[in-house]
């Protein structure tokens, strides 16, 4: 059942978090799942999304329709849901022209400063893996292996992004693409915008989100509704059956995700933003490094925080 009226405080805390994971989704390398992961709200989303699921399951194929269809929709955690789409969808609306022009504009700096979060957050799922039940395919070798096989994994799909820019995208294109780079809600370490940038979609995207381009985006929401649907009850199925496994393999992916979000690359010729070749630290130096520095620090911040929150706030997270 949908758990009683949290406080005020606690239901903004929702909407900012949802901010940050709005934030995350809007920028390519960041997965708006390790924001999730990261503030505390990653199982709580999942759980509440595979009711949504169940619940239309229940009104299409019945047996008892409205009645399986309510039951679910009561199972829903709403004081966190709501406030998370309100926070996230203010940033959404109200960013994606900004944080466009901070990404083309100023890419080492933002690139630090996420650099710097993702790393720390790996601390999260690892954390939660640790404290799991040992469970199956719990031996520390196995662990280990699944580890670096997801991190490569992550690594190496960033090689195949060109990023290349697609003007005016077909709508059937955008309705598939959408399924999947909605994939980075749900799954920490893999990053929905890095997806669309990679298949010259993250402009077109962005644009539509900023100019209220209504036909894009209901192909968009569309497409990703699709992606939601299958890709919640595999997670959920997961970390119920693989707990430990699941989680070592989210900081695994968070961890080659870091090639994305290198400060200092060499972006193809014609491109002003995207995934390039690595090099070495070139001017500026310090100030992606002082951003990386920040990054680790907000997430260290926020874990000490989370440590000292009053034990009712703190039900609220792990509910």
């Amino acid at each position: 059942m949908t758990p009683p009226r949290p406080a005020v405080a606690v239901l903004i805390l929702h909407a900012l978090r949802g901010g940050l994971i709005g934030t995350a989704e809007l920028l390519p390398g960041i997965s708006g799942g390790t924001i999730a992961l990261l503030t505390g709200v990653y199982e709580r989303i999942l759980r509440s999304a595979d009711h949504v699921v169940s619940a239309v399951k229940a009104l299409v194929f019945g047996p008892a329709r409205v009645a399986g269809f309510t039951d679910q929709l009561r199972r829903v955690d709403w004081w966190l849901v709501v406030p998370l789409l309100i926070g996230m969808g203010a940033v959404v609306l109200t960013l994606a022209g900004p944080i466009e022009h901070l990404v083309t504009e100023y890419p080492e700096m933002a690139r630090g400063l996420f650099f710097g979060l993702v790393a720390a957050s790996m601390a999260v799922p690892l954390q939660l893996a640790a404290r799991a039940p040992r469970g199956r395919a719990g031996a520390p070798a196995a662990l280990v292996v699944v580890f670096l096989v997801a991190a490569a994994l992550s690594f190496f799909v960033v090689l195949f992004a060109d990023g290349a820019l697609v003007s005016e995208p077909p709508l059937w294109v955008v309705f598939f693409a959408a399924a999947i780079a909605v994939c980075a809600l749900v799954v920490p370490g893999v990053s929905g915008s890095f997806f669309l940038l990679a298949i010259g979609l993250y402009t077109p995207t962005l644009r539509a989100v900023d100019e209220r381009d209504l036909g894009y985006l209901a192909v968009f929401a569309l497409g990703a509704l699709l992606g939601l649907v299958t890709i919640v009850r595999v997670m959920t199925w997961l970390l119920d059956h693989w707990r430990r496994l699941t989680l070592v393999a989210m900081a695994g992916l968070m961890l080659g995700s870091l090639r994305a979000l290198w400060p200092w690359q060499e972006i193809p010729a014609g491109e002003d933003h995207g995934i390039g070749e690595l090099v070495a630290p070139y001017d500026p130096v310090w100030g992606p490094i002082l951003f990386a520095v920040l990054g680790a620090a907000i997430v260290v911040g926020l874990l000490l925080v989370e440590r000292r929150l009053p034990s009712h706030v703190a039900a609220t997270r792990d509910a």
